[in-house]
């Protein structure tokens, strides 16, 4: 029953440090000739780290017994209870991520050594020297997954719920405009005009002039540098979903959590993060028809006005 125990409690450490990951935001690394994203999440017990260079991705989590052995391994004059070592570990790695000054010198350099990567840390603890080494390994297709691909097309999803609103509401800005007009409104400054907003032009000039610039991924620094809130929003929701099944009893979420229009209103209520990269708006869709025809949009009614003061006189 001991034994039991214990298994149970290294279960649930593990996937503490597999969820804890998961909502950490990637950072970008510049390690000599190296261009890196990484994230990491430090526990008492353990910790969990993903490095990828656009190419590869590398995974390593370990628990406190594996932190252990291996600070024996490569400090032979330190001794210290695991978890001082996983302390000292997360102070050097959280000020690399966040591209702080960190609390003392350390050095980070990285070697490939076959299909692995070994991050190597050199500082010092209590006045001695430090020495670590991550021994991070190729990661498995379903945690590329989980880090990656899914809270892609989440964010994908997200984005482009975000550029229909926004169609929306030019078009209701064209509407009110166009009702001042009507009403015999004039544009004070001439600088100001614009013409009303037509979906499918916008898009074919976005297509032909800003896609090549806006889609250029480079070393994933624009990446890290302009999409992390809505990728941290995308992952804690991720989360959200998989522990209301796992309590329901589902160990599968359902189809319209799977699902694009599912993901697509579960991220709708998701607090509103900003964002500085400015999404494509997607294809318009056709208008809706009626039996008799096409559905009218709704025009506002035209209410007498005062003289309107501003940009109209």
């Amino acid at each position: 029953m001991r034994y039991r125990g214990l298994g149970l409690n290294r279960k649930r450490m593990m996937e503490e440090l597999e969820q804890g990951l998961l909502m950490q935001p990637w950072a970008w690394l510049q390690l000599a000739e190296n261009s890196l994203l990484a994230k990491a999440y430090i526990t008492k017990q353990g910790y969990a780290l993903l490095i990828s260079d656009l190419q590869q991705v590398w995974h390593e989590q370990v628990d406190a017994n594996v932190v252990s052995q291996r600070a024996k391994e490569l400090n032979k004059r330190l001794t210290a209870p695991p978890a001082a070592f996983l302390g000292h570990l997360d102070g050097l790695l959280r000020p690399l991520l966040m591209d702080t000054p960190g609390p003392g010198k350390a050095t980070f350099s990285c070697d490939h050594v076959a299909e692995a990567l070994i991050l190597r840390v050199r500082s010092e603890l209590s006045g001695l020297p430090f020495y670590w080494n991550f021994h991070c390994v190729l990661a498995t297709p379903s945690l590329v997954s989980q880090h990656l691909i899914r809270p892609l097309m989440g964010m994908s999803l997200a984005l482009q719920c975000q550029a229909r609103e926004l169609a929306t509401l030019l078009r209701m800005k064209d509407l009110e405009i166009q009702d001042y007009q009507e009403s015999g409104a004039v544009l004070s400054r001439d600088r100001l005009k614009t013409e009303p907003f037509e979906e499918n032009s916008f898009l074919e000039q976005f297509m032909v002039e800003k896609l090549p610039e806006a889609c250029s991924i480079g070393d994933g620094r624009p990446f890290v540098m302009n999409l992390q809130s809505l990728y941290v929003a995308v992952t804690r929701q991720e989360i959200q979903v998989r522990q209301e099944h796992q309590s329901a009893g589902d160990p599968q979420p359902s189809s319209s959590a799977s699902s694009p229009q599912g993901t697509e209103n579960q991220l709708l209520n998701q607090p509103k993060e900003p964002v500085s990269s400015a999404p494509s708006l997607p294809v318009p869709e056709k208008e809706p028809t009626g039996p008799s025809g096409p559905v009218k949009r709704p025009q506002l009614s035209k209410v007498k006005r005062k003289k309107l003061r501003g940009l109209f006189s």
